[in-house]
C-alpha cells in the first residue's frame, strides 16, 4: 500500500454532480452538471484549473467543501490524504486541514466584525497569535488595522476579497481552494496573492485554484486544468500552454490556448 505521505493532498476520480430540477413545479427531471471527473493536487504543489463560465468549475470547490445544496447528487471518489471524503470527514477538515476561499463575499457573515470572522475560534492563547497574523496578512493585503472593526457592509468589494483571502491563508491548512480569488483585487495584489499561494505550496500546502486569470496561473501554477463541458479534459505542466501548444493534446486545450490575447486571438 502506498504510504499516506506520498498520497495526493486531493485525490478526484469520476466526480459526477447533477441537480433534481422541476419542469413547470411539476415534472422532475436531473440535470447532470459535472461529468466523471478526475484531478489531483499534490503537497507543495499549485494546480489552477481554467475553462469558461458557466462549465462546473465551481462546482468542483462546493463538492471538496460540502456545501452543495440538497437536490444535488454526487457520484465518484474523493479523498483527503488517502482519506475519503465522506460528510462526517468534511466536516471535521473544513477550516482547519482543508481551507477555502470562495468567490462571492456574501460569504462573509453580515452580523460579525470581519476581524472575529478572520481570526476564527479557539483558545485565548490561539486568537492573539491568530491576531498578530491577521495584522501581518491586513498589512500584506493592504488593509489598515481598523478593518478588522468594520462589518462587512461598511467594506468595499475589493476589501471584502481581500479579507476572504485574509482568512483562507490564516490557517495551516493541508488544501486550500480558492475559487475565483483575485476578481476585483488590483494587478499587484493578484500576483501578491498568488505569491502567498506559492509560499503556502512551499511549506507543503497543495493548492488548488479556480480562475479566469489565465496569465497569472500559467505564471503561478504547476499545473493547469482545462475544464470543458463540466470535466478535466486535460491536465499539464504550465509550460505547456506556451508556443504553438504542441505539448498539449485536447483541441479544446490548444484552441484555449490560441484564443489568449497574447496569442492574438488566433
Amino acid at each position: 500500500m502506498q504510504d499516506q505521505e506520498q498520497q495526493p493532498v486531493l485525490l478526484v476520480e469520476n466526480l459526477s454532480i447533477s441537480f433534481d430540477m422541476y419542469r413547470q413545479g411539476m415534472e422532475k427531471h436531473t440535470v447532470e452538471m459535472v461529468h466523471k471527473l478526475s484531478l489531483t493536487v499534490n503537497a507543495g504543489e499549485i494546480v489552477a484549473v481554467v475553462g469558461a463560465s458557466g462549465s462546473g468549475k465551481s462546482l468542483l470547490a462546493h463538492a471538496i467543501l460540502g456545501i452543495l445544496p440538497k437536490n444535488s447528487r454526487v457520484e465518484g471518489t474523493m479523498k483527503f490524504c488517502g482519506n475519503n471524503l465522506d460528510e462526517a470527514l468534511i466536516k471535521k477538515l473544513r477550516g482547519r486541514d482543508i481551507s477555502f476561499i470562495p468567490q462571492s463575499v456574501e460569504y462573509l457573515d453580515p452580523l460579525m466584525k470581519v476581524g472575529k470572522q478572520v481570526i476564527g475560534a479557539g483558545s485565548r492563547k490561539e486568537r492573539k497569535l491568530r491576531q498578530e497574523k491577521m495584522r501581518q496578512l491586513f498589512v500584506r493585503y493592504q488593509l489598515e488595522e481598523s478593518v478588522a472593526k468594520l462589518y462587512p457592509y461598511q467594506l468595499s468589494g475589493g476589501m471584502a476579497r481581500r479579507v476572504l483571502i485574509s482568512g483562507g491563508v490564516m490557517n495551516e491548512a493541508k488544501l486550500i481552494v480558492a475559487d475565483e480569488p483575485t476578481p476585483g483585487l488590483q494587478e499587484e495584489l493578484a500576483r501578491e496573492t498568488m505569491k502567498n499561494f506559492r509560499e503556502l505550496a512551499g511549506e507543503g500546502c497543495g493548492v488548488l485554484v479556480i480562475t479566469h486569470d489565465v496569465d497569472l496561473a500559467l505564471q503561478m501554477a504547476d499545473r493547469i486544468a482545462v475544464f470543458y463541458e463540466g470535466s478535466v479534459v486535460e491536465a499539464a505542466p504550465a509550460e505547456a500552454f506556451s508556443g504553438d501548444g504542441k505539448r498539449l493534446y485536447h483541441p479544446y486545450s490548444k484552441a484555449f490556448l490560441r484564443a489568449l490575447p497574447q496569442n492574438d486571438f488566433f
